[in-house]
């Protein structure tokens, strides 16, 4: 596992001898000779990482990775004293001063580099087996199986052996005339107790059949006080209503009360994910009322667990067994060859690879992930010689252990990094993609490949993660993009064993925590410690918190900070209360990555500009609305968030927030995302700048004027990578003038124009990548779906008072990809066709204050896939014809009968929402629920 810090070291040691010329004179040989050796011993310690963890013989691997920590840190300080913003001016007594710091500093190195030259030598000299190691290096082969970057998420159709399980589930949940009763799914660790009850709590009939549902996952850090207010927190999420302040006050009876209050005759469905202890289930079941047909299921490890729930609640027991031989195979096969069958020579491998898995589907898929990206039989081979003796055995979750590290065993050296870097979050932490790309980045794991920006490498990262099965998908976007993302708890749990053996990060979870003699990474979990020697600090790379401290500048003065961060290259102070900038940042001088979205800061000071290697700054959800001029210094920034929402009941033009920009952005060249600039200032000096950043990808604008259209389409016009535009106008009637626009950019995916639309831009039906497309205030007179329905990627489309005619037309054969319509304030909209053969891929529709729409789009019937109808003010003329008790004419029942999902709310004066929920399958043919009083967010703001 050391190769992965050797691998880094020398990527920097690169870096270092191509950029720093000049500034290494008398050191550039010694950094050679290093970097050659330290290839040298790579390919030892690729081999070597093979072997047991702890063997005695490889103590000498420890002693090499420490001197590969202490190469970077020699390294880094080198550049923070010759890179010092002082050294930048012309006067003769600090140029004088400047050039004698050079002379020590590379003094220094040299010095530092002789000693670490001899400190490896002197390893290797006492390690009899570098002289007779050596590795071949493997042919590369073009391998048969094209489907690894299909894998995304593993649906319904992908499980193999569910079908009954989840049958036999469902109809335990739904069967009426029962009291409250539990449901009990149990299994040993990596069985599918997670998988199949998720399949199960998503089923439409499910769904129907439970308004109140809540998910919790318990996991061994169960604490009583948090499981109870995350119950409440959900419950109140789906009745729509905010949830009370005095939660936070409350005694653990107290909360059990509240829920038990809450969920009073009420049908609901609580899932306990994950309950490893019989207190876990003695915490929640006197909060759970005796309603008729309620129901609580779980998935535990532990037998006596199950039984106890069901004996006092009554219920059933289902116990998940392994799958058998033929399940197994065609899951192996499935998530190998893809819609390939296994090639003849593979056959026997295959068999006696699934028999030492026996049918654990964790197992089988971990080690499918491997196998995917290999070929050759002795590879395979290979593989299944390392298994061992323990998949012979009944599998338990230490094995489990074994086999899992084989899929992170396999990965590439860069991989590796990634991978372990998902430890810095917390458990159960839903990880946000673009910031953990921006992380990784920031920490120098992502390679640069000709032809892609690192942030595309990183993401080609991530789905090869994905792909051999190591990260779980948590939600995608409605264009099919991953949005989070999480790891399994057995594979966390290697990861964590993984990076304690490496010292790659620290995380501190209390006052107990154990220090290493040096801190690289640090993640705070829980509270801030008291005492950190500084001893231990003094090399930190990447400091996280994840727990909001109520004095947050008091915690990191007692870690001398900054004086000892002089090295550190991420902070990430998400969340943090903090309401000034912390004026200490600024002598982080190698910082790379700074956080401070959602916390309260108001000014960024000018000396920002010290930071000139930073690339990402997250200001989003602050109070900030101007930059200083001294922020142009930052060449090499790439992210640049600086934005906040206004919520309000509905969408309004002046909901969102930018940030008056400097008049010569364009010199930040770097800049790939740029939200949200305020066109209201220096207008037309500033869009024409815009042109200058040749590399962004992500652009938005607002309070834009009419007058600004020539300025900004000519920017536009040379934003060849653009990738996501987003654009508001100043108030809902001026007007977007975007038609001098004539070559937009050929990749755009995410289209967002908010204000007046004389006509639907003419370029908008030739951008062939668009994914998104969100039009609001527009008021065309013409019908913009005669010019959007040939889209051939589309997948979302919004409207929100876009027209004025009477009638949509939804012809067939256009929308052929749309998954999500959403139509809004479409005042004089009286009537919407859809044809058989238009839309049929569409999943969500959503109707909004359309006052003249009294029924249902004729033709919605025809929409086989759709999953969700949601009525926002709507005319009650419409909502009645809902009714399941009206038949002929009047009803329309029949038409939406086979969407699962059906909900009609009313914004009403006291600043809540109404909420009626129709079901299909309830008491009889359908019911229609009581309104509940509910504060929630229209679907745009989801």
């Amino acid at each position: 596992m050391a190769e992965i810090v050797v691998n880094f070291v020398m990527d920097k040691l690169t870096t270092l001898i191509q950029e720093e010329v000049q500034q290494l004179r008398g050191v550039k040989e010694e950094a050679v000779l290093i970097k050659d050796k330290l290839e040298h011993i790579n390919a030892v310690l690729t081999a070597a990482d093979e072997m047991e963890d702890g063997s005695p013989g490889l103590v000498w691997i420890k002693q090499l990775r420490d001197v590969a920590y202490d190469i970077e840190d020699a390294l880094d300080e080198f550049r923070l004293l010759t890179h010092h913003p002082d050294h930048e001016s012309h006067a003769f007594p600090t140029r004088k001063f400047s050039i004698i710091k050079i002379f020590i500093a590379r003094h220094r190195l040299a010095g530092e580099m002789q000693r670490i030259n001899s400190r490896i030598q002197s390893i290797l000299d006492g390690h009899e087996r570098f002289q007779s190691k050596t590795i071949i290096a493997l042919n590369s082969a073009e391998t048969w199986n094209d489907h690894r970057q299909n894998a995304l998420l593993i649906e319904e159709a992908d499980l193999v052996g569910i079908e009954n399980p989840k049958k036999q589930l469902v109809s335990w949940l739904i069967q009426d005339d029962t009291g409250r009763e539990v449901v009990s799914v149990v299994g040993m660790g990596g069985s599918g107790k997670t998988t199949l009850v998720k399949k199960v709590y998503d089923d439409a009939q499910v769904k129907l059949q439970f308004k109140y549902r809540a998910w919790i996952t318990v996991s061994q850090s169960f604490k009583m006080e948090e499981l109870l207010k995350h119950m409440l927190q959900q419950l109140y999420r789906v009745k729509r209503k905010p949830v009370p302040q005095e939660l936070d006050n409350m005694t653990n009876d107290q909360l059990r009360t509240k829920i038990n209050s809450f969920l009073q005759h009420k049908r609901y469905l609580i899932v306990l994910d994950d309950l490893w202890h019989i207190d876990e289930w003695d915490a929640v079941k006197y909060a759970l009322p005796s309603s008729n047909s309620s129901r609580v299921m779980l998935t535990t490890r532990h037998s006596d667990i199950a039984s106890a729930s069901v004996n006092e609640f009554h219920g059933n027991i289902y116990s998940l067994n392994p799958l058998p031989f033929e399940e197994s195979r065609t899951l192996f096969c499935r998530k190998t060859f893809g819609e390939n069958s296994c090639p003849p020579y593979l056959n026997n491998l295959t068999e006696s690879i699934l028999k030492r898995c026996e049918g654990l589907p964790l197992a089988i898929v971990a080690i499918s992930g491997v196998l995917a990206t290999k070929d050759r039989v002795d590879e395979w081979d290979m593989i299944k010689r390392s298994l061992g003796d323990e998949l012979k055995e009944n599998p338990k979750l230490s094995s489990m252990d074994k086999i899992l590290s084989l899929s992170y065993n396999d990965l590439p050296y860069h991989l590796k990094s990634c991978f372990l870097y998902f430890s810095i979050f917390p458990k159960n932490h839903v990880i946000d993609q673009m910031r953990l790309i921006r992380l990784w980045i920031a920490e120098g794991f992502v390679r640069t490949k000709i032809g892609m920006t690192l942030e595309e490498v990183a993401e080609g990262y991530l789905y090869e993660l994905l792909n051999r099965s190591l990260i779980q998908v948590a939600e995608t976007t409605s264009e099919g993009r991953i949005k989070t993302c999480r790891v399994h708890d057995l594979l966390r749990e290697i990861i964590i064993s993984k990076v304690r053996e490496q010292n790659f990060v620290t995380i501190a979870r209390g006052q107990n925590t154990e220090w290493p003699e040096k801190v690289r990474r640090l993640s705070i979990h829980k509270t801030m410690p008291d005492v950190l020697q500084s001893q231990s600090i003094s090399h930190l790379r990447s400091l996280h918190i994840f727990w909001r401290v109520d004095s947050l500048s008091e915690s990191l003065k007692s870690l001398s900070f900054p004086l000892e961060f002089k090295l550190l290259n991420v902070l990430d102070l998400q969340g943090a209360p903090l309401e000034v900038f912390p004026k200490e940042i600024i002598k982080l001088f190698l910082l790379k990555y700074l956080s401070l979205r959602s916390t309260m800061i108001k000014i960024i000071p000018p000396t920002i500009g010290n930071l000139r290697y930073l690339e990402t700054l997250d200001l989003k959800h602050t109070c900030i609305t101007a930059l200083p001029v001294e922020i142009l210094k930052l060449q090499k920034l790439r992210h640049l968030l600086l934005y906040r929402y206004e919520i309000q009941s509905y969408a309004q033009i002046n909901s969102r927030n930018g940030f008056k920009a400097m008049t010569q952005i364009g010199c930040l060249h770097s800049l790939q995302k740029l939200c949200h600039i305020d066109a209201d200032h220096n207008s037309n000096v500033i869009l024409r700048e815009l042109g200058k950043l040749d590399q962004l990808r992500r652009l938005g604008i607002v309070k834009f004027r009419r007058e600004h259209g020539i300025a900004l389409c000519t920017s536009i016009e040379m934003l060849k990578r653009l990738r996501a535009l987003s654009i508001t106008s100043i108030e809902e009637n001026e007007v977007l003038d975007l038609e001098s626009l004539s070559c937009p950019p050929p990749f755009l995916q995410r289209l967002f124009l908010s204000g007046r639309l004389e006509k639907l831009p003419h370029w908008m039906s030739s951008l062939h990548c668009l994914a998104k497309i969100s039009l609001k205030w527009s008021q065309l007179r013409d019908d913009p779906l005669e010019f959007l329905q040939d889209l051939p990627n589309l997948v979302h489309l919004e409207f929100l008072q876009v027209y004025e005619g009477e009638t949509l037309h939804f012809k067939a054969g256009g929308f052929q990809r749309l998954k999500v319509l959403s139509l809004d304030k479409l005042d004089g909209l009286k009537t919407v066709i859809v044809d058989n053969g238009a839309m049929p891929f569409l999943e969500k529709l959503v109707l909004q204050r359309c006052e003249l729409l009294h029924s249902l789009p004729s033709g919605i019937e025809h929409l086989s896939k759709l999953k969700s109808l949601e009525f926002y003010d709507m005319p009650n003329e419409l909502i009645t014809t809902l009714r399941p008790d009206i038949d002929g004419d009047g009803g329309d029942y029949w038409k939406v009968k086979h969407v699962p999902e059906i909900n009609s709310t009313y914004w009403n004066d006291d600043g809540y929402w109404d909420v009626f929920s129709l079901y299909t399958s309830i008491e009889g043919e359908g019911s229609t629920s009581a309104p509940t009083r509910s504060f929630g967010l229209p679907p745009y703001w989801k």
